[in-house]
């Protein structure tokens, strides 16, 4: 029996460019879903020009509900461990050619903003934050975010955007006489 693989959508990846500058990751990776089986062969891939020919991956069990043992990609297979110690939001991946390889993994449910920023962020050289500390970094930015939405939302329904017109000049219980009013 022969399998075909289905079309592999292109790996969502922000690289780290090539400096002097090292940094504790190489880049993000934002996966489409939290299937590795069905997400590493578009990585695997996406990384042979910069890393070679990936090995072994490595991932923190806490964020994907089945870690497979091994993940068939085009032309050979990737080996896949776990490691409660490792950071939840970093994945490292080892070649033959190039070494290690680290990235930041987004979320796949995360905001295309918020993914955007992390991504960025992520493969800055030289940078010296880690993977964890760049998410909580993004969720305490989408919350001022949010939060700044959500008071620009009051302020514009509650009546704030703008001040009722006057219904007629008062000072106090009496009326101003207008001019020319022939019943006085």
């Amino acid at each position: 029996m022969t399998t075909s693989l289905a079309p592999l959508l292109s790996a969502r990846l922000s690289l780290t460019p090539k400096t002097t500058l090292a940094g504790l990751l190489d880049g993000a990776w934002w996966p489409r879903s939290r299937d590795l089986t069905a997400e590493l062969p578009s990585l695997v891939d996406a990384l042979e020009e910069p890393y070679g020919r990936i090995t072994r991956v490595a991932v923190n069990p806490t964020r994907w509900p089945v870690v497979p043992h091994k993940v068939a990609v085009t032309g050979h297979t990737v080996h896949v461990g776990w490691f409660t110690e490792q950071d939840p939001d970093k994945m490292i991946l080892l070649s033959y050619t190039v070494g290690r390889c680290d990235l930041l993994v987004i979320p796949p449910e995360t905001e295309p903003s918020a993914a955007a920023r992390l991504m960025t962020a992520a493969a800055l050289p030289g940078s010296v934050l880690a993977a964890g500390a760049l998410m909580s970094d993004e969720a305490a930015t989408g919350r001022r975010m949010r939060d700044a939405r959500s008071s620009e939302d009051t302020w514009e329904t509650d009546g704030g955007s703008a001040l009722p017109p006057l219904r007629h000049p008062v000072v106090g219980a009496r009326m101003i006489p207008v001019p020319g009013n022939p019943r006085r």
